[in-house]
């Protein structure tokens, strides 16, 4: 359909003006559409940003720059947009009926940009870039179901299941003979064993679990790109363990996985606990499988920083953490202080700045006197004063168990302050 005769006003015609609104115009797209769909709606603010925001940046602006030049927009420059979006999409599992809500959604959006931004002589060109964008609509929509039924039915998928199972047996402590044919890959004698652990979604049901799924989808992604589709992964979305085969030097693998931790991190929005066994015996999988695991969690729950740790890493720690009649009585040392949460935190911030008195207080926002003061209260109510170096370390080791496994919550007295 030709373009309608620009009106007769100063301004620049219809088109050019949505063009240079795109931008902002692409963003509020995005917030009508899956921003406020449930349950993507529920989803991390900036969830889509990096991979939906420039499809429909993209693709907007191309579509809008071949209506100001009267050239069909063709189906196959709509599928090079949406394609590899919808793919993700449909690997995350997100329902195919919310994506088409959302898509109808956008469109309902920039619609009403156009028409808020239509002159009234310029009603012709109005109806000539609706009925181009509801073409778009169509082809866009075509493209999505597409790749929503190749994805179902690709082979890719199913390979990648069968990988999942032979990783699945190798933690079992399982020969993996036949499940390592099922999925076409070669068996190695030593495997590094990494351990994966995030916390978990703070999000309603459905909304944890498309984040879930995309979680997985970038692992998997992110390993495949270190180790040529070699590494084999069992990953929920907030813990798992991976197994990446040692061809050569422990030393030289294990540099292909620098920066690993804080890739994940980012494209997580989350820190990424990793925590690794190098060139582990095929037989010693499992039980150094169960060791990086409670090592990952180990750091998780300690609030270390996102990065790569190994055993000697939270050697201390996770000494501590062993069951036994010493854990428990180590454990019991501060519960006079649970009542007290000032007391504790306060204990917390002389561990970590040692003499340091004013940084510790400073950080709590109160005055080092106050600071002091709480500090003998600890004292007099565990019976071991801080200040003394033995002391200070007996109170830390009871904090740390604590941290990892915390009593049933106590009501704060209200006592000290």
């Amino acid at each position: 359909m030709p373009v309608a005769t620009p009106s007769t006003t100063a301004d620049p015609p219809l088109v050019t003006r949505l063009l240079a609104r795109w931008p902002q115009i692409a963003e509020r797209m995005l917030a009508a559409g899956l921003g406020a769909t449930p349950p993507a709606a529920d989803l991390p603010e900036g969830h889509f940003t990096a991979e939906v925001l420039p499809a429909i940046y993209g693709c907007g602006r191309a579509v809008l720059q071949a209506i100001g030049e009267e050239r069909e927009f063709t189906r196959a420059e709509v599928t090079a947009f949406v394609a590899p979006v919808a793919q993700r999409h449909a690997e995350d599992r997100l329902p195919l009926a919310l994506l088409i809500e959302a898509m109808h959604g956008s469109a309902q959006s920039v619609l009403a940009e156009a028409a808020a931004l239509t002159a009234p002589g310029e009603i012709d060109e109005l109806t000539v870039v609706i009925s181009r964008l509801l073409d778009l609509l169509m082809h866009i929509n075509v493209t999505v179901m597409e790749t929503y039924a190749e994805v179902e039915q690709s082979i890719y998928s199913a390979e990648r299941e069968a990988r999942r199972e032979l990783c699945s047996a190798l933690l079992r402590g399982r020969p993996a003979y036949e499940e390592a044919a099922r999925a076409d890959t070669a068996l190695t004698d030593r495997y590094t064993v990494l351990a994966i652990g995030i916390a978990p979604p703070a999000r309603p049901a459905p909304a944890s679990d498309l984040l879930a799924r995309r979680r997985i989808r970038v692992l998997h992604r992110t390993l495949d790109a270190r180790t040529n589709g070699g590494a084999l992964a069992t990953f929920d979305g907030s813990a798992g363990i991976a197994l990446l085969p040692v061809h050569a030097d422990p030393d030289t693998d294990s540099a292909r996985y620098a920066g690993l931790a804080e890739d994940l991190a980012e494209q997580f929005g989350v820190p990424a606990y990793l925590t690794e066994c190098r060139a582990v015996r095929r037989g010693d999988v499992p039980a150094a499988a169960a060791e990086v695991a409670e090592l990952a969690t180990l750091a998780r729950l300690l609030g270390r920083p996102s990065g790569l740790y190994r055993l000697d890493d939270l050697l201390l720690e996770y000494q501590l953490t062993r069951p036994g009649s010493a854990r428990d009585r180590l454990a019991e040392r501060i519960t006079p202080l649970l009542r007290n949460p000032h007391l504790l935190e306060a204990l917390e911030a002389h561990i970590r700045h040692g003499s340091d008195r004013k940084t510790a207080s400073a950080r709590l926002h109160i005055h080092p006197n106050t600071f002091s003061y709480r500090l003998r209260r600890v004292a007099e109510l565990t019976g071991i004063d801080p200040n003394e170096p033995d002391n200070s370390r007996l109170l830390a080791a009871s904090l740390t168990i604590h941290r990892l496994f915390p009593p049933p919550a106590a009501p704060d007295s209200g006592d000290d302050h």
